[in-house]
C-alpha cells in the first residue's frame, strides 16, 4: 500500500516539476522584449532544457526504484530463508519428539510383555 502513495506522490511531484517548468517558461518568453527568432531560440532552449531535466528527473527516479526493488527482494529472500530454518527445526523437533515416543511405546510394550510372563 505504502508503494502505491509513493508512486502517487513521485506522479505528483512530476507534474508539478514539468507545469512550473512550464509557467517559468511562458513568463519568462512573454515578460522579456526580444524579436522574433530571439524568441523562438529561447523557447527551443527552453524546451530542451525542460526535456533535460524531465528525463534526468526521470532516470533519478528509476534508479530509486530499481533500488527499493532490489532490497525488497534482498529482503524477501532473507525472510524466506529464515522460514526456511525455522521449519527445518521444526521438522527435526517433531522427528525427535516421535522418535522419542516410539522408543517409550516400545519400552512400555516391552516392561508389559516382561511383567506378563513372570
Amino acid at each position: 500500500m505504502s508503494s502505491n502513495n509513493s508512486g502517487a506522490e513521485m506522479g505528483a511531484f512530476f507534474a508539478g516539476v514539468l507545469i512550473g517548468g512550464l509557467i517559468g517558461a511562458a513568463m519568462a518568453l512573454l515578460m522579456a522584449p526580444q524579436s522574433g527568432e530571439e524568441t523562438r531560440r529561447q523557447i527551443s532552449r527552453t524546451s530542451q532544457d525542460l526535456r533535460d531535466r524531465t528525463q534526468d528527473t526521470l532516470e533519478d527516479a528509476r534508479e530509486r526504484a530499481e533500488a527499493t526493488i532490489a532490497d525488497a527482494r534482498r529482503r524477501a529472500e532473507r525472510i524466506i530463508e529464515e522460514a526456511r530454518e525455522r521449519a527445518e527445526h521444526i521438522v527435526q523437533e517433531a522427528r525427535a519428539s516421535v522418535e522419542q515416543a516410539t522408543q517409550d511405546a516400545k519400552a512400555a510394550a516391552d516392561r508389559a510383555a516382561a511383567s506378563g510372563e513372570g
